[in-house]
């Protein structure tokens, strides 16, 4: 058993994990934003970025798989610190490639550093925030969600700053490399040690790390974990398909200026952010279920609206919609799968696994498919996903005895 948290500790805990969960979105922007002066400076084409998203991605989900072997071996706390090391060395050796030794294996080895430590501390990151809302009582996750994508908003803001006063590669990934470990380091002190985590307190006897992973794996095996990655795979599919292919809908779509993609994706963004940072009191309220439903809805009807809009103020009130639709998904999923405390590690790691695999994945076979039947009718796809994701959201209802996500119509 845990000891108690103090409000002190608890509330240092919260703050660490708002940090861990920036770091991440920072360190992913700053690799994206940098794309087209790596790929200046290596003299490379489109196919080897290509080959390096491929070797960031591939990366990323091998971490995921990972995940449950470090959190059986290390739990969440110490793994969280060894997967950000990772990360953090990666973006510094993507910088050293670039600019200092002008090697493009060097930068594809950074990257699938960065992929490995990113895809395993996003794991353990939500494993920490679901305890968190245990702890607490009420719903988290969606504000966690929302601060790494103000890390990512961070992120691309010291991209763009870097780039208009021509700060090479090396410079901009070194500082932020600092800032990751420092972030990290300091983040990682003020977490406690916590059994629901897999953390051993120095006090108790140590199971062994294979025992521990067995626990961890049985999640696969129960029907809940993959109702719940019906859920978040259809979002997480729609999420990332915005990511890297609505500014092209925009321009090849709508005929739109790559500025005007730009303006899009930041509208679908910001309106991401806003939901995630301001949604966890509407699920407390209203519940899991009918919140995810509604927003699911307005997710659907958003991107009908994108594919079919005639001017922009339109195109622009649909890609709103469908950032608000897709944004609560990923995490009211975690929320539900940690409802039993004693198995909320394992099956957190499992339905984190679905979804980022569906977010990964899901952008390149929607770039196969667009080649046959156009970029505007591939994101039908999105919206028949979404679809089967609100129609399954009764997978989130919370377990018997959870304190998190009832609604105030369902507390007793």
């Amino acid at each position: 058993m845990s000891l108690p948290l103090t409000s002190s500790q608890l509330w240092r805990w919260r703050i660490a994990i708002f940090a861990i969960f920036t770091a991440s979105g920072l360190s992913i922007a700053t690799w994206a934003s940098r794309v087209p002066a790596i790929k200046v400076a290596l003299g490379v084409d489109n196919i080897q970025v290509g080959m390096m998203l491929l070797g960031a991605g591939l990366a990323s989900i091998i971490g995921l798989s990972l995940s449950q072997v470090v959190l059986a071996r290390f739990g969440a706390r110490r793994g969280m610190l060894v997967s950000i090391f990772v990360f953090a060395t990666g973006v510094l050796i993507v910088g050293l490639g670039t600019d200092a030794f002008h090697s493009f294996p060097l930068v594809v080895i950074g990257l699938v550093m960065f992929g490995l430590g990113n895809g395993s501390v996003d794991i353990m990151m939500n494993v920490e925030g679901a305890a968190i809302e245990k702890e607490s009582g009420r719903t988290m996750l969606p504000l966690f969600h929302g601060f790494f994508s103000l890390g990512t908003v961070l992120g691309a803001g010291f991209g763009f700053f870097a780039s208009l006063m021509h700060v090479n590669v090396l410079v901009h990934t070194a500082i932020i490399s600092a800032l990751l470990v420092t972030a990290g380091i300091i983040s990682i002190v003020n977490v406690p040690v916590r059994t629901i985590n897999l953390d051993t307190p120095a006090h108790q006897s140590k199971p062994g790390w294979r025992e521990r992973l067995h626990t961890a794996l049985e999640a696969w095996r129960e029907p809940r974990t993959y109702a719940l990655g019906v859920v978040m795979l259809g979002m997480s599919f729609a999420e990332g398909g915005a990511n890297d292919w609505l500014t092209l809908a925009v321009v090849d779509g709508h005929d739109g200026s790559p500025a005007l993609g730009a303006a899009t994706l930041a509208v679908l963004s910001s309106a991401m952010t806003a939901v995630r940072m301001f949604g966890g009191p509407l699920v407390d309220r209203f519940g899991r279920v009918a919140t995810l439903r509604t927003f699911a809805a307005a997710g659907a009807v958003g991107m009908l609206l994108f594919i079919l809009a005639p001017n922009t103020p339109l195109m622009f009130v649909g890609a709103a919609l469908w950032g608000a639709g897709v944004g609560l998904a990923f995490p009211i999923g975690m929320s539900a799968a940690a409802d039993d405390p004693a198995k909320a590690a394992a099956r957190v790691s499992a339905a984190a696994t679905i979804g980022y695999v569906a977010f990964l994945c899901g952008p390149p076979l929607l770039g196969v498919i667009s080649e046959s039947i156009g970029i505007l009718n591939t994101l039908y796809i999105l919206v028949a996903l979404v679809v089967v994701s609100g129609f399954a959201s009764g997978a989130v209802k919370p377990l018997p005895g959870a304190n998190v996500g009832l609604g105030h119509g369902d507390k007793h």
